[in-house]
């Protein structure tokens, strides 16, 4: 005699499972609190700097994506986990998020909820030099600027030592139709134990800059390039990957016919993490 399939469970009995799980969750937020609560008392007696950790979060968020399955939107999911380390940094040492709206004010203002949320407080400003002084100024405040464009060279406040560096390049999940798309710098300081250097970012300054030598230069680094005080100059803020990089791309330049007047370091980043249209992440 055939056994009769399982009854589905009623709207009632499923609305208890997700309340159970809605409990869970909150209470494994809670949990985490308290080990954050921890972690602040061992941090005041074994470590110094800044409570970002681009390292971390960058390994954090890949583990994530890789993990994740089913109907909820990985927008969602990025987004919750991305306000979750944020708060919780907030609350280890609070900082302020300083954004340049020159080019723009709801795409950098939807940037900085979706990464940050809204306990940390917003700050804007005209132009990134401006977020860039603001956070060089503070003890761990963060700016967000066009990683894309600019109008100014403010990465080259970024040259000195002990100054402020680019932790961070976001979005760091990218895919089609990101809610929270606008591709922007972070700029802070870190522990230099807690940087991620997959990415290199380099300030340059070039003679002899023109159309022809940016597009030489496209294939091998992501290039802003403003013009620079000297006569048909630039200053260039440089993304590259890789071994030998700085060394491919001043080869690249001097090929080019542009003369290299001086090259830094202000700073790196986790390589990001594309999911392309099939939703296979890599």
């Amino acid at each position: 005699m055939s056994q009769r399939p399982p009854a589905r469970p009623s709207l009632a009995e499923l609305r208890v499972e997700i309340d159970r799980i809605d409990e869970g969750m909150h209470r494994l937020l809670m949990e985490r609190g308290d080990i954050i609560d921890r972690l602040i008392q061992v941090k005041q007696t074994q470590e110094v700097g800044s409570a970002f950790r681009p390292a971390r979060e960058a390994d954090m968020m890949r583990r994530l994506v890789q993990r994740h399955r089913g109907i909820l939107p990985l927008d969602t999911v990025e987004s919750i986990w991305r306000v979750i380390i944020s708060t919780f940094t907030y609350v280890q040492a609070p900082f302020s998020v300083h954004a340049d709206v020159s080019l723009g004010e709801s795409a950098m203002r939807d940037s900085a909820r979706f990464h940050f949320g809204f306990t940390v407080p917003y700050v804007a400003h005209f132009s990134a030099a401006a977020a860039v002084e603001a956070v060089a100024k503070s003890k761990g405040d963060l700016a967000l600027v066009s990683a894309v464009s600019s109008r100014t060279p403010w990465w080259t406040t970024l040259e000195a030592d002990g100054a402020p560096k680019i932790i961070a390049r976001l979005p760091f999940v990218e895919r089609a139709d990101h809610p929270a798309a606008l591709p922007v710098f972070v700029v802070s300081r870190v522990a230099d134990s807690a940087m991620v250097t997959e990415v290199e970012t380099w300030s340059v300054r070039v003679s002899g800059w023109n159309a022809e030598i940016a597009r030489a230069l496209s294939p091998l680094a992501e290039i802003v390039a403003v013009p620079d005080t000297a006569f048909d100059g630039a200053a260039l803020l440089v993304s590259i990957s890789g071994a030998n990089r700085l060394e491919k791309i001043k080869l690249a330049l001097i090929e080019a016919g542009a003369s290299i007047r001086s090259t830094a370091l202000v700073g790196s980043h986790a390589t990001r993490y594309t999911v392309p249209v099939n939703g296979t992440a890599r």
